[in-house]
């Protein structure tokens, strides 16, 4: 299933697959997906005409029953939607404030004006066709990516619902790797490993032996974060190509969110 809960932590960074535009026109195939059939699925693009995607990014979109979560490289946003009549109708999403560049931003804006516009929606075996006005969104369906032996990448830090960017520095140099009962990690400065036991919902941690080197107050304060979050039992879920990693901490819920490398 599609967590609820994930729907506001799709995919925040570092996806890797380009998605093309061009002027060309889209036809479609298949027939209007019911809610029923897009809940607890994910989907990424592999087409988009009348809009140019900013290089190395992709759309992903994922559905509940009731509830849809997208992000085009930046922010994510989620919200409401049915379908009615063969047309896709989301209410008015909310998203996470992350800041990106200019044009991530403006795509993140672009995305959430496509989906509330109202396309036409239509799903041929596993590829789902949105249509709007002006542009038109081909994807796929994602397979979850496996928790262990893969390598996870860093995105962000999670406090109670929000999401936070990581600094610069650390991007694509924080990791989790998990195999035969060991969590190797790289923290955007120090790396170690240590042991950890995983059941279908948890991950318990003991203790992570860490090299010591001195590295920048941002990716320092970074490191904080992950210990204290890979520490003890911590509850997890696998989305797509996204793992979001909580547990309760004094002040309320603290998380690590990663992307499949």
């Amino acid at each position: 299933m599609f967590p609820r809960t994930a729907l506001a932590l799709l995919a925040a960074s570092a996806l890797v697959l380009a998605a093309c535009g061009n002027d060309d026109e889209s036809s479609s195939s298949g027939s209007a997906p019911t809610n029923d059939d897009l809940a607890g699925t994910i989907f990424e693009s592999t087409e988009v005409t009348g809009y140019d995607l900013v290089a190395d990014t992709t759309i992903a979109i994922g559905f509940e029953v009731d509830a849809i979560g997208a992000n085009a490289g930046c922010n994510s946003m989620s919200g409401g939607y049915t379908v009615t009549d063969g047309t896709l109708d989301v209410s008015t999403m909310a998203s996470t404030m992350m800041a990106c560049d200019d044009a991530l931003m403006a795509q993140d804006t672009w995305l959430s004006e496509f989906l509330t516009g109202g396309p036409e929606i239509s799903l041929d075996g596993e590829t789902l066709t949105l249509t709007g006005s002006e542009s038109t969104i081909t994807l796929a369906a994602q397979t979850p990516a496996e928790l262990e032996g893969t390598t996870w990448v860093l995105t962000g830090t999670l406090e109670n619902e929000g999401i936070s960017s990581i600094p610069i520095d650390a991007e694509g140099a924080a990791t989790l790797t998990i195999t035969d009962g060991t969590a190797e990690i790289e923290t955007g400065c120090n790396t170690g490993s240590g042991s950890v036991q995983v059941t279908d919902t948890t991950m318990s941690f003991g203790p992570i032996a860490l090299t010591r080197m001195a590295c920048a107050p941002d990716l320092m304060n970074l490191e904080t974060s992950v210990v204290l979050v890979l520490d003890g039992e911590v509850t997890y879920e696998v989305d797509g190509d996204t793992l979001s990693v909580r547990k309760d901490a004094t002040g309320g819920e603290i998380g690590l969110q990663f992307t499949a490398q």
